[in-house]
């Protein structure tokens, strides 16, 4: 069996998650046509790292997610979380979907407390870790709630905590704040990192926005066009916290040249 911690080199952070050569084969079910989403795809992400990954659409970036969620198996290859090759979903895994897909008849702290009623912890503890995250996320007073009264920011809020209150050790998020508005998305940003910075979950992030990207990572992962493969990793080494207004400056721009570059090169 692999050990608990694998290290990518000495006295460097912990590799959390490595995807060692995976491949994902689908056949359409209408046309029975043989589609490759990822080829040889490899990354390795180390404790308390956020990284986001950008691409082209259909390159693969959620159906990686999916197999990192466990929701979906690999063709070939293989991924390992603390050194533990994922076999299916965990509770050492949290994933924030694009829709924030509350439960309506639930109030807000019922909702983020869903996860722990299902592992069975107690009605009063769940109330109080519920709590704790509520707060973290800028919600207090809302707690009583229903999602029908809530914008759509504040519903991202909910299941960000939702996410955060089971203590995973992998926060996985697919364009959380893809159908935000402009503004809201950009505050939304700066939540997030808030929140990152207090918790330093290890976190892997999808998104089509490039600036969304750069603005949170610690390293940028660029695919290719389907078969999804990794074309380069950005590192982003601006410092933290990050305001919004770093978004200006010229070391920002001169990166979001770069990954622009990338995403726009002839494939190779």
């Amino acid at each position: 069996m692999a050990s608990a911690a694998v290290f990518a080199r000495s006295g460097a952070s912990p590799v959390v998650l490595s995807a060692q050569n995976v491949g994902m084969h689908y056949q359409m079910k209408r046309t029975q046509q043989a589609l490759t989403a990822l080829a040889r795809f490899n990354l390795n992400v180390t404790a308390g790292e956020f990284v986001c990954m950008v691409g082209p659409s259909g390159c693969g970036k959620t159906t990686f997610i999916n197999i990192v969620a466990g929701l979906l198996p690999a063709s070939e290859g293989r991924v390992l979380l603390n050194g533990r090759e994922i076999a299916g979903p965990g509770r050492d895994r949290a994933v924030v979907f694009q829709s924030a897909a509350l439960l309506p008849w639930r109030p807000v702290w019922r909702n983020v407390a869903y996860g722990l009623e299902l592992q069975g912890v107690s009605r009063q503890e769940s109330r109080a870790r519920a709590q704790e995250y509520i707060d973290l996320v800028g919600l207090s007073g809302f707690e009583e709630s229903y999602p029908a009264e809530l914008s759509g920011g504040m519903q991202q809020r909910v299941n960000l905590a939702r996410a955060l209150v089971i203590r995973p050790q992998l926060l996985l998020l697919d364009e959380p704040l893809a159908q935000l508005d402009a503004q809201t998305r950009e505050q939304m940003q700066a939540e997030i990192q808030r929140i990152w910075l207090q918790t330093r979950h290890t976190a892997l992030f999808v998104t089509h926005q490039i600036e969304e990207a750069i603005f949170l990572a610690d390293r940028v992962v660029v695919f290719t066009p389907r078969p999804g493969r990794i074309r380069q990793v950005i590192h982003v080494d601006l410092p933290r916290p990050r305001s919004l207004r770093v978004k200006r400056t010229p070391e920002f721009l001169l990166l979001e040249e770069q990954v622009w570059s990338l995403l726009h090169a002839s494939p190779t």
